[in-house]
């Protein structure tokens, strides 16, 4: 009865969204950079043809082709000897139905990997450091990801060789990343070449806090392809941060990113969808330029690793169509809750829809994205 029931829902969102794209991936990022600590996807640049907002690629109809986004916040699918029942195997079961997209992307939060010295010295207190096994990047693929971001304060919780592991587990599987310094990864749907670059503000990733050398690298993203997503790690941590405040945030004495001058620089430089991560709660939506920035969309799932309980355990699922010359389509966010010691599961009472709705309001009036009762997102 289960899988039936799985099957329906599954059907009834594809059928809203018309998410029926196929997926083809142009390679993956090289697991060590060629020269200068920069990781840059190799793709020879097609001919191209201007669009209302920079070039397209593909064939002549790639304007009007309508590409699927799932976006979800952080993951970690347990560490050490912590990890999820059977094996991780149903770690994404309860959601799996709600992670079919053309493009589906989560902050892949710690390592996979084995061995290795930790960050957390021994008897270090406050300190956090993750590491599943790298088969389970195998889980990441069935659950439906189609890239994860490595831009994030865990991804070198085990040095240099945690993350080198990490990104080996990635590769042996097929599973495009983002998020290493210079990195534009490439994505194709339908003909569509869709760009995506992730953030932090950590000397592993590309910086989120240099906010002209973003903007540059997301340029040279869009010059070579239709859609630029952006993904980024920051902003103060814990219950009491769902607002996005103006200025620099700080957490823990580190500079946690200026997110409002970030996300809308990035969109001047020619992104189309910026989704972010890092505060552990969900944050508000608003539109600028016509394009959507989801500021948090919290934990999504971390076993027996994130604090829980209140807005801590409250997370969302976000799904959004956009054409190929960037105009949105249409939207919807899917609630979700950690339950146990911190599965995703689809939540019954949809508190994510009205926590949205009211820091939205509250952070960005006029600019806020609108929910429906029903979580459907309109046009801006």
């Amino acid at each position: 009865m289960r899988a039936v029931l799985l099957a329906l829902r599954a059907g009834a969102v594809v059928v809203a969204f018309g998410f029926f794209a196929s997926l083809l991936v142009d390679g993956s990022p090289r697991a060590e950079p060629a020269s200068g600590g920069r990781t840059i996807q190799a793709t020879k640049a097609p001919a191209t043809k201007k669009g209302p907002r920079g070039p397209l690629y593909g064939r002549a109809g790639v304007a009007g082709e309508v590409i699927s986004f799932v976006a979800v916040g952080d993951i970690v699918m347990g560490t050490g000897t912590r990890l999820p029942p059977k094996d991780g195997r149903t770690f994404f079961e309860d959601v799996g139905p709600d992670l079919a997209g053309d493009v589906v992307i989560g902050n892949l939060e710690g390592t996979l990997s084995r061995g290795g010295s930790s960050k957390c010295g021994a008897g270090s207190s406050n300190c956090f450091a993750f590491q599943s096994p790298p088969r389970y990047a195998r889980h990441l693929v069935d659950a439906g990801f189609t890239i994860v971001s490595l831009a994030n304060n865990h991804t070198f919780d085990y040095g240099r060789g945690g993350m080198q592991q990490t990104i080996a587990a990635l590769d042996a599987v097929g599973l495009p990343h983002t998020g290493r310094p210079g990195q534009i990864t490439t994505l194709t749907v339908n003909g569509v070449r869709i760009n995506v670059v992730g953030f932090a503000p950590y000397p592993w990733a590309q910086s989120l806090t240099d906010i002209s050398g973003a903007a540059r690298l997301v340029r040279k993203a869009d010059e070579t392809s239709a859609l630029v997503v952006v993904v980024f790690h920051g902003g103060a941590e814990g219950a009491s941060q769902q607002h996005v405040r103006p200025g620099t945030e700080m957490f823990l004495g580190e500079n946690r990113g200026d997110l409002k001058r970030f996300a809308r620089a990035v969109i001047d430089a020619g992104a189309d969808l910026v989704v972010g991560s890092g505060p552990h709660v969900l944050r508000g939506m608003e539109w600028y330029k016509d394009r959507l920035i989801a500021y948090s969309l919290g934990d999504f799932g971390g076993y027996d690793v994130f604090s829980m309980g209140g807005p801590l355990s409250i997370s969302a699922i976000l799904r959004v169509e956009i054409r190929g010359d960037g105009t949105f389509e249409s939207g919807m966010v899917v609630p979700t809750i950690m339950v146990g010691k911190g599965i995703p599961a689809r939540d019954p009472t949809e508190q994510a829809h009205e926590i949205l709705r009211s820091l939205s309001r509250e952070d960005f009036g006029e600019n806020a994205v609108r929910i429906s009762p029903a979580g459907l997102i309109p046009k801006g």
